[in-house]
């Protein structure tokens, strides 16, 4: 179980987060939704232990993330801003993923590589942005995570990519009851594969519930509707 507890994050004299609260039950899809700015990725980058809050708790199962390995070795993540190692390629990236992640899973990692048609011998950085973050997912879900964070994760990707890594995705969550995180501008998207949504605003949360109990209000006129367009 993911959860953030009464977490307040400045920048200088900008709140990013203002006594935010967060539950992401295990096992579950949860949806964060909001403005550029809202303070979808400062959330996502709290639990992936990039930053330290001023106040409030942030814990995987009921553990402080902050400073926390053994917890870190059970997250994986795509970040909006990809990076890889300059000059590796994808082949060894994920030598470097396998010493990191103990219930990593070579099989899957090459199964993954050849479905998305990728070269592993090649320089990741002559990718295109779309072979990037199908990179990063063979990666992420290579790792067999417990839990998954997701940034804007099907940005520049085409259609029938998309469906392959919902698949995966849904897949882990059914076959293995991984908990995913996902930061999303695409309601479309979020529809599709999410339990929970969450919609925030300048670090607050303006709205959370389940989605089946908001049919038949599609998400976008919910999102348009809570942020006041």
């Amino acid at each position: 179980m993911i959860k953030l507890q009464n977490v307040t994050k400045r920048f200088g004299d900008y709140k990013a987060l203002d006594d935010f609260s967060l539950t992401v039950p295990k096992g579950s899809v949860y949806g964060l939704m909001g403005l550029n700015g809202a303070g979808k990725t400062t959330i996502i980058k709290h639990l992936a232990g990039y930053l330290v809050q001023d106040e409030g708790l942030v814990t995987i199962d009921d553990k402080e993330v902050l400073n926390n390995e053994n917890i870190k070795k059970r997250i994986a993540l795509i970040p909006d801003d990809l990076f890889f190692f300059r000059g590796y390629s994808l082949k060894e990236m994920g030598k470097y993923h396998k010493h990191i992640y103990p219930n990593w899973n070579e099989e899957r990692f090459q199964a993954m590589i050849g479905d998305f048609g990728l070269n592993q011998k090649a320089n990741l950085a002559k990718f295109s942005k779309g072979m990037k973050k199908q990179a990063a997912f063979c990666l992420a879900m290579a790792a067999m995570p417990d839990y998954l964070l997701l940034d804007e994760p099907v940005d520049g990707l085409d259609p029938i990519v998309r469906h392959k890594l919902r698949r995966y995705l849904m897949d882990d969550v059914a076959d293995r009851e991984m908990t995913v995180l996902v930061s999303s501008h695409n309601a479309k998207e979020m529809e599709d594969i999410c339990n929970y949504i969450g919609i925030l605003a300048k670090g607050k949360m303006v709205f959370e519930g389940d989605l089946l109990e908001l049919l038949p209000t599609s998400l976008e006129e919910l999102f348009i509707e809570k942020l006041g367009g």
